[in-house]
């Protein structure tokens, strides 16, 4: 089967003789192909967005696995989950094949290692409750389709991304994602436009389940983490843009509120202490709005 992700690009066969400037172009060029390619598979991003959602309500985790380039994508966005967020390290969390060293260095036959596919979620206590992305842009990585198995055999949610029509990844899990983004610049170099769809797509599918979780308040980060000044003034903005408080009222509100700014939001909102105001938070799953009725 002919596979999109290996196939050359016309755009690109001269790149070699190219100057500077020409190159950069043929490169945006096609970079500017990756939104639209996303764009056609919103209905399939919609469905992983709330299979997972449905599996972090119950309890379970969100897992993405890949190999290379997928893997360490994988594991950005899982990174980056804890301090946007603040969700627990082990509420989302990438899988590479390899191991910690495949994240900097390429470990050799590490894609094709099924078993260690395995090993890797059995040391996780993957289980029926979690969901998993196997990412992988060629959409036959054995590692990947190994986890997705391994997950499909145990129930658990399982979701594919991959880059390829018709893949064999997409074939294992209940739903399939594909962006198509056609050959890429350098043939085979799947870091470029493959990378940056499966990027796009897992930023999509982590935001969407963290907006839906509660974590966000109109487009405001109100679950976040303030660890350090640039985050404290951050979250001063958040609570004055969110109530129409002044900077210096929401400091204060915030040190009455332990720093944690969907109380201190509710607080203000309904005129509360943050007992109470904590107490709403509870009885709406952590919701903003529904805790203040609206």
């Amino acid at each position: 089967m002919r596979k999109e992700t290996e196939s050359r690009n016309p755009h690109s066969d001269r790149i070699d003789r190219l100057s500077t400037i020409e190159m950069l172009e043929v490169i945006n060029n096609e970079d500017k192909k990756v939104a639209y390619a996303v764009e056609k598979e919103l209905g399939n991003i919609a469905k992983a967005v709330d299979a997972v959602y449905e599996r972090l309500c119950k309890g379970g985790r969100l897992f993405y696995i890949g190999a290379g380039t997928s893997g360490r994508i994988g594991i950005l966005d899982a990174s980056e989950c804890t301090p946007t967020f603040n969700t627990p390290p082990s509420l989302v969390q990438g899988v590479i094949a390899g191991g910690q060293k495949a994240v900097f260095i390429g470990v050799e036959g590490a894609e094709d290692n099924e078993e260690a596919a395995r090993q890797d979620l059995q040391e996780r206590g993957f289980s029926s409750l979690d969901a998993i992305v196997g990412i992988a842009a060629s959409g036959s990585t054995p590692y990947v389709m190994a986890a997705l198995q391994y997950a499909r055999d145990l129930g658990a949610a399982t979701i594919s991304l991959s880059c390829n029509p018709d893949s064999e990844v997409a074939r294992i899990a209940s739903i399939a994602i594909c962006p198509v983004v056609g050959p890429e610049i350098i043939t085979g170099s799947t870091r470029m436009k493959s990378g940056t769809a499966e990027k796009m797509v897992l930023n999509m599918i982590s935001t969407s389940v963290m907006v839906k979780l509660g974590k966000v308040y109109g487009n405001l980060m109100v679950d976040m983490q303030v660890s350090n000044k640039k985050l404290a003034g951050r979250a001063c903005r958040i609570v004055s843009f969110s109530t129409g408080c002044s900077e210096d009222d929401a400091r204060s509100i915030l040190k009455e509120s332990d720093g944690e700014v969907k109380t201190a939001i509710v607080m203000i909102k309904k005129q509360t202490s943050k007992e109470i105001a904590r107490q709403l938070l509870a009885q709406n799953d952590g919701v903003i709005a529904r805790a203040l009725g609206v």
